[in-house]
């Protein structure tokens, strides 16, 4: 998944009508942000299995519980540089060595 203090690009800005009145900001597509945290979440009508992410850009309010709410993680995807791409090229491409 994914690490704090990794660097992602949110890929899914679209939120329901009217969860804007539970954060103090919304992520928006294409925007990189900075993981802060990676925590287990419960989906606005209860359901729990979801990974949510906190973002060191966006500090939301507290729920009811005094716990801060969270992203899906599915909204967002690791942010890959060029240089990270072009590594991953050569490594793919080159023979890998078995000792004798």
């Amino acid at each position: 998944m994914f690490l704090p203090n990794q660097k992602v690009v949110c890929v899914d800005g679209k939120f329901p009508l009217g969860i804007e009145q539970l954060y103090s900001e919304l992520p928006k597509e294409g925007v990189t942000y900075t993981i802060r945290d990676i925590v287990p979440g419960i989906g606005l009508t209860g359901e729990e299995g979801e990974t949510a992410v906190y973002l060191c850009e966006i500090t939301g309010p507290l729920n009811a519980h005094g716990i801060e709410r969270g992203f899906r993680a599915d909204r967002f995807a690791p942010l890959t540089t060029i240089e990270e791409e072009e590594e991953e090229e050569i490594s793919v491409g080159m023979p890998q060595l078995v000792p004798a």
